[in-house]
């Protein structure tokens, strides 16, 4: 992939750098503030982005708003967003309007290697990728509103594990259960969460965002 990395940190901008180019991307860009990101991406129409949330020039969110300005513009490239701590708001608005080739990584994972560079080919390839401790926190948050509420424990964990950006056959082998048993347990949440099939969208995108917004 041709990539652009936008982290301020160099020390971690300098390792991704080089982790990538081990492993056969070629890096474009690398810079260390969302106002070079977007110059760096309209120059070099890359295939993906990899972009922390919190950036220059205000430390807050510029990195995000780059990220959604990107997919305003440029809805082909790929995105994958860092942050240092769970930031659900986030994951939410970054997920909104479209969840394929997405995604939202806590910095710890990218020590991970193995997970991180899983989750850049689930997103290239048109997938998402939520970091399963954003995942998680979500899980054991309930209330008596709440539509996940109506989930056996074993609805939770393929909806938890759908939700991280896999495939049935990756959801199977993760929580060593049948892809057939997968497939009936999606239908169920999808029933359950009221997801009916309507032209156009996908009721797994549905899925995670209902997810993300219970």
């Amino acid at each position: 992939m041709r990539m652009i990395l936008a982290e301020d940190s160099t020390l971690l901008r300098e390792g991704l750098v080089r982790l990538l180019v081990e492993e056969g991307h070629e890096v474009v860009a690398a810079v260390g503030d969302a106002v070079s990101l977007m110059k760096e991406v309209e120059e070099q129409a890359p295939d993906m982005v990899v972009v922390d949330i919190r950036m220059p020039p205000t430390h807050t969110d510029d990195g995000l708003r780059a990220a959604l300005e990107i997919r305003k513009r440029w809805p082909q490239i790929s995105l994958l967003v860092l942050s240092q701590h769970v930031e659900r708001n986030y994951a939410a608005q970054l997920l909104a309007s479209n969840a394929e080739r997405v995604g939202y990584l806590l910095k710890d994972r990218v020590a991970q290697v193995e997970e991180f560079l899983d989750a850049l080919e689930r997103i290239h390839a048109g997938g998402a990728a939520i970091d399963p401790e954003v995942v998680r926190q979500l899980v054991i948050r309930t209330t008596h509103g709440d539509p996940l509420a109506r989930l056996t424990p074993r609805e939770r964990s393929v909806l938890e594990t759908l939700a991280q950006g896999h495939t049935n056959t990756a959801i199977a082998q993760k929580l060593h259960i049948s892809l057939s048993s997968v497939e009936k347990n999606l239908n169920t949440i999808f029933d359950k969460l009221e997801l009916s099939h309507t032209a156009g969208y996908s009721r797994r995108i549905l899925a995670v965002l209902r997810y993300l917004e219970s």
